[in-house]
């Protein structure tokens, strides 16, 4: 095997440069401020855990997991995400805490299947966790949060997409009853939105006729409102589709209230691609943006893995895909201002740059020894003052040849 280069980094994981961590950070504290708006309080878990507690718990594959071992031999993970950690915590040191928990984080995430795919390793989430709460107000808060968090940080252009697990679990019960194999072909087209391959192995079927339209039909269930009463039309007789709907129907008429339907749509064919979920699922797609920048929704029985049976719902942003569709405006770039001495002056002039940062400025400090260095900053141009490189907020010269 080759020795890696000193300059070199594992595949799949990435070094942020000021200006990246500048945006990441913007981001960060922008939706948690939101959340925190929203009566959800911040908390940090480690990046390591247990594989045989929250390693088996999470919604990642085993073999997507990024697992080492401890001294004692005992195999660890990298979490892969924040909601199982979090369903510990809530079921541990947060047992005697009264129901529904409103929860908010930011942390890095782990995940191997996204080095095989060419993405990243590790990456960035912002989410929050509404736990204790099975209603329809519920999932529509978490939601309408989503939307505030991404309005927080600039992002305009966007659409949530919303379904439910369980529909789509029901409807093809009813319409395959027991073929628990060809469903889950099925799911697998729609979460690849395979469309083509979900209408090829939907004729290859040895079924009636009425029952591979209906099939076919499920393609078409994506829209507004209306998309609740088609999708009644193709199981006029499954209880368990009817409580999904009308559960759908009960969250949209919540979030009209909170005026997000603008960005919203149904999609009846989305497939949750985590294993805990058993309810609304959602995901946000932003303008010019493939893949998605935010997905969340239902895992009721995630917390009694931990012990403490409740409901709960979520989201996670995905904040790093979302750095370049971050433009940070002039009046939130903080920029430095450059306190340059001599020798002689040298103590003045630090008293005065301790002076700049204790009322919240960022101040630069440098020491010049001939007059000459004064020109490379002394000139004045119609976009502000520079150094190295670097716009200057103003400059301050304690030394005998120039003070300003």
């Amino acid at each position: 095997m080759t020795k890696p280069k000193m300059f070199e980094k594992p595949s799949g994981v990435r070094d942020y440069l000021p200006e990246m961590v500048q945006k990441l950070r913007y981001m960060e504290q922008q939706t948690l401020h939101c959340m925190s708006r929203w009566g959800y309080a911040q908390l940090i878990t480690p990046t390591m855990e247990f594989y045989d507690t929250v390693g088996t718990a999470s919604s990642t594959s085993d073999h997507k997991l990024f697992k080492l071992l401890n001294q004692r031999g005992t195999t660890m993970v990298l979490r892969s995400d924040l909601t199982a950690p979090i369903a510990r915590v809530v079921s541990s040191l947060l047992v005697d805490e009264p129901l529904p928990i409103r929860l908010s984080y930011h942390a890095n995430v782990f995940r191997s299947m996204e080095e095989e795919a060419g993405r990243e390793a590790e990456f960035y989430q912002t989410g929050a966790e509404l736990i204790g709460d099975s209603s329809a107000e519920a999932d529509a808060e978490v939601i309408a949060l989503s939307i505030a968090c991404l309005q927080s940080i600039g992002i305009e252009a966007f659409q949530v997409a919303i379904g439910h697990h369980g529909f789509l679990h029901a409807l093809f019960e009813h319409l395959l009853p027991g073929e628990i194999e060809v469903q889950q072909d099925l799911k697998q087209c729609l979460l690849q939105r395979d469309v083509v391959g979900y209408r090829e192995h939907v004729q290859t079927l040895s079924i009636e006729l009425e029952r591979i339209e209906k099939l076919e039909a499920v393609l078409r269930l994506r829209g507004k409102r209306d998309v609740i009463e088609q999708a009644r039309q193709l199981v006029p007789a499954e209880p368990a589709a009817h409580a999904a709907l009308h559960h759908l129907e009960q969250l949209w008429n919540v979030l009209e209230s909170y005026g997000a339907d603008s960005h919203l749509m149904l999609d009846l064919t989305m497939v949750g691609d985590f294993t805990y979920y058993t309810g609304t699922i959602f995901e946000g797609y932003a303008a010019d943006l493939g893949s998605p920048v935010m997905s969340g929704g239902r895992y009721d029985n995630l917390l009694q893995q931990f012990g403490r049976p409740a409901p709960a719902t979520g989201f996670a942003i995905k904040t790093t895909r979302m750095l370049d569709m971050i433009t940070l405006q002039a009046e939130n770039e903080e920029l430095p201002i450059l306190v340059q001495y001599d020798e002689s002056h040298r103590s003045e002039a630090i008293a005065e740059a301790t002076r700049l940062r204790n009322e919240g400025a960022c101040v630069i400090t440098r020491r010049i020894e001939r007059e000459e260095q004064l020109a490379e900053v002394k000139q004045q141009n119609t976009d502000g003052f520079h150094w190295n490189g670097r716009r200057l907020k103003r400059v301050l010269t304690f030394a005998d040849c120039a003070v300003s």
